[in-house]
């Protein structure tokens, strides 16, 4: 993709992504594919997308690898100085407010993100977080990207109340695969997902020996 201001080309972004997130009664579990595309051509097929922004909260990020970059270096000083200032860890409701601050006072020249920001203080939180700011927090559920579609229809079948955390990371894992292989946008070196869970004992991410055993028992 072109990134195009006031007309004129500037660079072509690095783009395409499925991110989702999964609430359960007592933990978030969010997950992403690895691959970052520029135009037709698959640019990394290893990057992260899912990042550790304090002891109790991680984003997810779809978008610019650029802008991503920079806002979750922004999201990490912003906690680091609250918690200093403030003796604890700010509330992630707090900070995905924060973020969606930053995105509406730019949006005239935008940051070219979709992020979604899950953590846990009291109990688990997750919210969805457009370029223009708009945080959206009242869904169990969520995806962003361009494989989110695909990923949605997944979780939708899937999704119960209740929902145990073994049966949320499968099902994490099953809709980044749908889109891996539906979304010409979405994919990545094999396992080509990460995937974390965050609880009141903090981000705890899967290895690649883990993700691969999820894979090989929901074939």
């Amino acid at each position: 993709m072109y990134v195009r201001f006031l007309g004129c080309v500037f660079m072509e972004a690095k783009k395409g992504t499925t991110t989702v997130g999964i609430v359960g009664k007592d933990f978030v579990v969010v997950a992403a594919d690895k691959m970052a595309s520029m135009g037709d051509l698959a640019a990394d097929l290893n990057i992260q997308k899912v990042h550790q922004i304090a002891p109790h909260m991680a984003i997810t990020t779809a978008g610019m690898v650029g802008d991503l970059q920079l806002l979750t270096r922004f999201l990490r000083a912003k906690i680091k100085r609250l918690t200093i200032e403030e003796g604890e860890e700010p509330h992630p409701r707090r900070i995905a407010i924060y973020l969606g601050t930053i995105l509406n006072s730019t949006k005239y020249f935008p940051y070219l993100v979709q992020l979604l920001l899950a953590g846990y203080k009291n109990g688990p939180y997750l919210a969805s977080i457009d370029a223009a700011g708009g945080v959206t927090d009242t869904e169990p559920i969520s995806a962003t990207g361009s494989g989110s579609p695909v990923a949605y229809g997944v979780l939708e079948a899937g999704y119960k109340e209740g929902i145990t955390k073994k049966k949320a990371i499968e099902l994490a894992v099953q809709a980044i695969e749908a889109a891996r292989i539906r979304n010409t946008f979405t994919g990545g070196r094999e396992p080509g997902i990460d995937v974390a869970v965050i609880d009141k004992d903090g981000v705890t991410f899967l290895t690649k020996e883990e993700i691969a055993k999820i894979k090989k028992s929901l074939k």
